[in-house]
Order: structure tokens, then sequence, then C-alpha cells
């Protein structure tokens, strides 16, 4: 029922809502059941062999989930979604549907610390290996990096936690040429601020639970198929060659549907399968998106520059700066605002991070991002602890260095609390100075 001239805001509460339905719900029921009636012996048979395409089994396709798969694609500009039960499940789903034992995925190395573990560790026990691009904008690094056996190449739209902001076309145009799809976890960006699609990525994928949810009260994860990407037998056996029961590939079987309908396939024997109720709640997050995004860029940008005139504060790594080195390709691919998740480094140190952090009264210390509430993170000693001291080093990840993910307070609260925390910095360096601790 969507129409293409209706603007993002109207889609986001429109797009994907299933007409047919003869009770006419104005909101998507939640359908929270584990299977479906079938009406006699041959529609069960007809469902199994997908010539009904009714529902038979809610680990396969279950109506709630189906009606979030539909809006998110539509804003994303796909066309269609896989709905999972965590953004590590979208990535880890999207990856398998493409890579076999034996095959190679390179990566941008600014990525979230869960998903460069799943390539590097758990993906390696499976014969799948994975490097990683230091500068995720170095074409040259990338070209490099691809081998005979690389089936794809994966990045962050906008990393965690550096934002630094990656050139979508450029990677796009480089895989293309090798014959080989681009993965983009949009998770940070949120189709509100960037559609990787748009700018030539194959595959989106996200963590439902953060920006799309955003109340920080479900898991989810989606992955939305532009449906463009020729795939090459040669390349991609089990879309392109291999034939099913049928007699056919799934290609000729689902044409440009081919991805996703192996995709679902492949989260449906592994079984990271989504909660209707969970379906549910991120459709209704996704209803106010555009304005929780928008103000939380806004905050965050207010937020920074404030940071950056802070004596306490050695430097912000935020893209809405003009001294940030991805200020250019933040204008050219973030015109709405620049995110809300970013880093700042406080003077002092690990202690100082802690003092810090331990000071802070309105913002909530705990590991989450795109909340509608204010939050902090010290990812050297969390999310990036498995990591060396080099490798820290070398993502310019220091031990003073704070990750914030801004959420929708009023911005004068939030900064009030900023700015007694970083008195406490100061106040701490103090005493240091005069041996007083």
């Amino acid at each position: 029922m969507t129409d293409p001239q209706w603007g993002f805001a109207t889609r986001q509460v429109h797009a994907g809502l299933d007409d047919t339905d003869p009770h006419r719900p104005r909101a998507t029921p939640i359908h929270l059941t584990a299977g479906f009636v079938f009406d006699d012996f041959d529609q069960g048979h007809a469902r199994f062999t997908g010539t009904d395409d009714g529902y038979s089994y809610s680990r396969v396709g279950n109506p709630t989930v189906a009606a979030a798969e539909r809006r998110i694609a539509d804003l994303e500009g796909g066309i269609g979604g896989l709905l999972v039960a965590s953004g590590q499940a979208a990535t880890s789903t999207a990856v398998l549907g493409l890579v076999s034992s034996g095959e190679h995925i390179l990566s941008s190395s600014s990525i979230y610390e869960g998903t460069r573990e799943l390539f590097r560790d758990d993906l390696a026990r499976l014969g799948i290996a994975s490097d990683f691009v230091e500068d995720h904008n170095d074409l040259a690094a990338w070209e490099g990096g691809i081998r005979p056996s690389t089936r794809a190449l994966f990045a962050e739209s906008i990393p965690n936690p550096k934002n630094d902001v990656l050139d979508v076309r450029a990677l796009a145009d480089l895989a293309h040429r090798h014959g080989i799809p681009l993965i983009i976890d949009n998770t940070l960006a949120t189709p509100y601020l960037l559609r990787p699609l748009e700018h030539g990525a194959d595959i989106v994928v996200h963590s439902a639970s953060k920006f799309l949810a955003g109340h920080g009260t479900v898991l989810g994860g989606v992955i939305v198929d532009g449906g463009r990407f020729e795939w090459q037998p040669d390349r991609y056996p089990q879309l392109a060659r291999d034939r099913g029961h049928d007699g056919r590939t799934v290609v000729e079987r689902a044409g440009r549907f081919a991805l996703l309908e192996y995709a679902r396939r492949v989260a449906m024997r592994y079984g990271p399968v989504p909660s209707p109720l969970n379906a549910f709640l991120i459709q209704q997050g996704v209803e106010t998106l555009s304005l929780r995004v928008q103000r939380q860029s806004s905050t965050a940008l207010r937020i920074a520059e404030w940071l950056a005139e802070q004596p306490a504060v050695e430097s912000v790594d935020y893209s809405g700066l003009p001294t940030s080195p991805h200020h250019a390709l933040a204008q050219r691919y973030l015109p709405r605002g620049q995110g809300s998740v970013f880093s700042f480094t406080v003077q002092g140190g690990r202690e100082g991070a802690r003092t810090f952090t331990d000071a802070l009264r309105l913002f909530t210390r705990m590991t989450h991002l795109g909340d509608t509430r204010s939050l902090v993170l010290h990812p050297a000693t969390t999310t990036h602890h498995l990591r060396t001291d080099d490798e820290l080093a070398a993502r310019g990840i220091g031990q003073g260095l704070l990750r914030l993910s801004i959420g929708i307070e009023e911005p004068e609260d939030l900064i009030a609390d900023l700015d007694q925390a970083l008195a406490a910095v100061a106040a701490e360096e103090l005493l240091t100075r005069a041996g007083l601790t």
C-alpha cells in the first residue's frame, strides 16, 4: 500500500501494512503463535512446497515479522528484508548465505567488535578466512586484499566508536569491478540518515535492537537486499548453480529475491528467529525513527561542539565537526545529520575516563546504542578489551577514549551532566599533580 511519492516520515508509519486482513486492524497484530492451521491435507503440502504462500510455522515466516520486514526494506530502498533475532544474527546469516568453507571475507577493521570476532574466530573454525583493512577509505588496501576466493566485502557506514564515515560509493564500485557484493552495516546511520543501496551497496544489515527499535527493550536484526547483484554460478553455486528438489536453482526459482530466499533458509535452519512480539515492537519503534534520529543527531552535534572547547577534553571524534578528517564525506553522505554515536578522549587516560564515567548522573553506563536514553561506555575495557595495545593504538582507541550514544533528553541537561563530570576529572588531575592522591 506504499505510494512511491510518499516521504520518509510517512512511509515509516504506513509502509508494508497488510490491507488484506478482513478485520482491518490499524496496527499490525501480534501473531504470537508457533504454527498456523492448514485448511486441509493439500494446503499443508502446498505450503511446504511453496506453491501456497501462506504461513506454516513461525520459524519459517510469521505475519507480524513479515510486516516489519516489508517496512524496513521499503525505508532502505530494498526489494525485501529478512528479520532475525539480533544484529549478529543478521550479519552471520548474510555472510553464511554467500561464503562457504575455503572462501574469504574482506572487511574494514573499523567495525563492531562482535562482528570482528565473528569473522576472525568463529567463521575461521568453519574454514572461512577473513582479513581486515585498517583504513576503510584506502581503496588500494581493499584492492590489495581481494583474493580469487573473496566472496564479500563488509564495512559499516558510520563505524563504532570513531564515527569515521565510509565512502560507500567508492567501495561499492571497487567491489563490483571484482564481481563481489558489498555488505554494509547501516545500524548507526539508519535509513533516515543514509541509504547505502542508493550509493551502490548490495546488501544492508542492521542491529534492529538499536535505532530501529529505539527504546532499549528488544533485540532484533534485519537483512535488506537491493536485488541488483548478478549471482555468478562459479562464485555462488548455492544460489546460481546447485539445483533443488524442483530441478531449479535458487536464482531460477526466486529471481532477484534469490539471496533473501536462501538467507531465510539459512536462518530457518540455524534458528535465529525473532519473536513476533519483538517484531511488533521494532515496527512500533520504526514509526518514530526520523523524529528520534533527527533530534539525537542535532543534539550530538551540539554536544560534540561543546566538548571540543573543553580544556579537559583532548580530542573529539565526530564527523559533523569541520576539524574531522571525515567531515567532507559526512557532508556528502549524511546531510541530514552525522549520527548520535561518537567518541571523545578525556585527559588523564584510563583514570580520567574512570573518574568521568563514575561522576555522571544522567548518562547511563551500559553497552548499547541508539536508545532514547543517553549512554556512555569505555571501549578499551569493555567492547575492545580483547584487542592488544598495538591494535587499540592503530584504531585510535586510547585509554581516555569514551563512547557516547546521545538520546532524546534536553541538550542542556546532558551538557550540564558532562560539565560536572569533566570538572571532577579536572579536580582529580589537580590533586594528582599536587601529589595528594
